[in-house]
Order: C-alpha cells, then sequence, then structure tokens
C-alpha cells in the first residue's frame, strides 16, 4: 500500500514538473485590450498585466496630483472632487502593494519547495 501511494505521488510530481517546463518553455503572447481571453491563440502574459496596473495607478496618482494643484492654486473650487481622486490614487497603491506583497510571498513559498 505505501509503495503504490509513493509511486503516485511520484507520478503526480513527474506529471506536474513536465507541466511547468512546458508552461516556462511557452512564449507570453500579449494580447490587445479588450480582446477576449481565449487560451487557443494567447496566452497571459502576467509582466504586462502588472505594467499595466502600475500604469494605471501612476496615472490615477498624477491626476489626483493635478486636481489637488488646481485647488490650491485657485484654478479650481472642486476640493471634494480632488479630495476623492487622492483617496481612489491611495487605494489603487495599497491593493498594488498588496498585490505586489501576495505574488513576492507566493516565490518565496515556489523557492521554499523541495525539488
Amino acid at each position: 500500500m505505501g509503495t503504490e501511494l509513493a509511486g503516485l505521488i511520484k507520478a503526480d510530481l513527474a506529471a506536474l514538473t513536465n507541466d511547468a517546463n512546458r508552461l516556462a518553455i511557452a512564449p507570453a503572447v500579449d494580447f490587445p485590450a479588450g480582446a477576449a481571453f481565449n487560451n487557443s491563440q494567447t496566452s497571459f502574459s502576467f509582466t504586462q498585466t502588472m505594467k499595466d496596473a502600475i500604469a494605471s495607478v501612476d496615472q490615477e496618482d498624477r491626476a489626483a496630483a493635478d486636481r489637488m494643484a488646481a485647488v490650491d492654486a485657485g484654478k479650481s473650487d472642486d476640493l471634494v472632487g480632488a479630495m476623492l481622486a487622492s483617496q481612489q490614487a491611495s487605494l489603487s497603491f495599497s491593493m498594488l502593494m498588496q498585490v505586489r506583497n501576495k505574488v513576492m510571498g507566493a516565490v518565496d513559498e515556489l523557492i521554499k519547495l523541495p525539488v
């Protein structure tokens, strides 16, 4: 019974290793914004997704800073809108940091796995 279980575990491990190697070899293909995700034609690019998220957070931060500067300079009287934009940018940054922390935690766990 124990040897059968060990054999099944080894077979599963070999299958997972083969899948991981196959995924490591497959190139990541970027798909255009708004395109439907289709496994047969394109693959998911985590790198591009993170770059897009960082650019989006940066854009929100810049927009909030511009709105706050306009209020400070007296060019706008939309203090509530500027504060909301600032809070939205802050929340977006916090979310991005949480995603980064989760990814780094997952990478640390993968590094700790025995080979």
